[in-house]
Formats: structure tokens, sequence, C-alpha cells
């Protein structure tokens, strides 16, 4: 679990983060949702330590992060796995080895072991057939589940995605989802997921946070937020077409 309790941040005095507290649980997907500038990007940012809180406490299991020294700080980075927006793969490695990187960094298994799960993560991810291509030879889909296999090889408690559908089809971010979904499940972990995707929301939405401007307007579930009554929230959900069309259905 990680709990966010009445966090500020500012730069150059404008405040960007206004007293959000917040609580992300094990085994679900939550999601932090928001226009584009309204803040949710610097929140994730002091989630995993990339910034440093004005005011406020990020706990994780009880460890208060902004409190941390340098080895306790390693030593939890260690328990996170990361999904950057891009991918971030090392063009001149192979998939094999981009997954094989936090384990040569971090592990201390041997290499055989490593090696033994980094081919476990690449068949959970449905990459294995792929293990020896180039980033530049496969799809963005493709390039995507390999970075989730390289998130999840050193076992995290922690998942963080960054934007996981960004530049994908809806068919292969649907795909993508239902991974990150599964994962979550399957290993218990606490996962967060900034994104502005209304079909991740509807399709995976555990717990949503939605920030607008700065401020925490409005949680709850993806069965919840058709029904809210929330303006803000409304008028960024219905901003789409189709989820205009699947309002006014229910609503006959």
């Amino acid at each position: 679990m990680i709990e966010a309790k009445h966090l500020i941040k500012s730069f150059d005095g404008k405040e960007i983060i206004r007293d959000i507290s917040a609580t992300f649980e094990k085994g679900k997907t939550n999601l932090i949702i928001g226009r584009s500038g309204s803040g949710k990007t610097v929140f994730m940012k002091l989630l995993v330590g990339l910034l440093s809180p004005d005011a406020g406490e990020i706990r994780y299991d009880g460890r208060n992060l902004p409190s941390m020294k340098k080895a306790e700080l390693n030593a939890l980075r260690q328990e996170m796995g990361m999904l950057f927006q891009g991918s971030a793969l090392f063009d001149s490695m192979t998939v094999m080895e981009n997954v094989m990187f936090p384990l040569t960094m971090f592990s201390q298994e041997t290499r055989q072991k490593q090696e033994m799960r980094a081919q476990f993560c690449l068949k959970r991810v449905q990459m294995a057939d792929a293990a020896d291509l180039y980033p530049g030879e496969i799809s963005g889909g493709m390039m995507k589940r390999t970075a989730i296999a390289r998130a999840i090889a050193l076992n995290p408690k922690y998942l963080f995605c960054d934007e996981p559908n960004s530049g994908l089809d809806p068919k292969t971010s649907l795909l993508i989802d239902d991974l990150i979904h599964g994962i979550t499940q399957e290993y218990n972990m606490t996962t967060i997921i900034n994104t502005h995707d209304m079909n991740s929301v509807m399709n995976i939405g555990d717990k949503i946070l939605f920030i607008y401007e700065g401020k925490k307007e409005w949680e709850g579930t993806k069965d919840e937020i058709m029904n809210a009554e929330n303006k803000k929230l409304n008028d960024f959900v219905f901003a789409s077409d189709l989820f205009r069309k699947v309002k006014a259905a229910e609503n006959q």
C-alpha cells in the first residue's frame, strides 16, 4: 500500500500540488487522471521520489519516503518497477538484454538464475519468441510488453506506469491494459497508472483519482464514475463523443 498524506508542491511560488491525500491499495490498478497541466505528472514524480514535497508524507507500507536516508531510498527503489511513456528501451540491446538490465544491475543471483528470471518475464508477456530481436525490429505494442517484462524483472512490490497506452492503437491498448491488470492481481502489486485514456479507466479502473488544478477533485471506481455528480469530472469524462453517447443511452 502507498499512502499520500497532505502533499504540497510549489514551483517559483506557484502551488502545483495542493494538499492531496490518497491511498493506493495492493492488488488493484490505481489510475490517476486529469487534464494536461492538472498536476498529475508532478504528483506521480512525488510518489516515486523524483521530486521532494514541500510538505506532507508518502508512506510505502508505513515507511515515509521523504524522510528516508540514501541507503533506505536505494533499497526502496529496488522494490519499484517503472513503465515509462516511451518504453525507454535501449536500442543497442536485444529484447532479452533489455529485460536482463535491471537484474545485472541490482540482483545478487547467479547469471543463470538471472537469465531464467528474464525468460520467465518474457514468457509472461508473450515475448519469448522475440528475445533476440532489437527494439527497432518490433512493433510499439511489443516494445510496451518488453518494457513491462523489464519492469517486473525484480519482482517489484510497486509498479508505476506513465501513459502506458501512448501511441498505441485501441486494440493494442486494451491488450496492454489487461496485461498490467493481470500482473497486478497475480503478484499483488500496488500499481499506479498515470493516464488520460478513458478506455483504460473503464476497462481496469479499480480505483480512480481525478486531479483538477492540483487538487484531488474526485475518487472512486470505474463503476461509479459514469454516474458521479461532479461537474468538473463530468466535463473531463464526457469530452469524448463515445462517452456522451454511452451516458445518453444509460439515461434512456
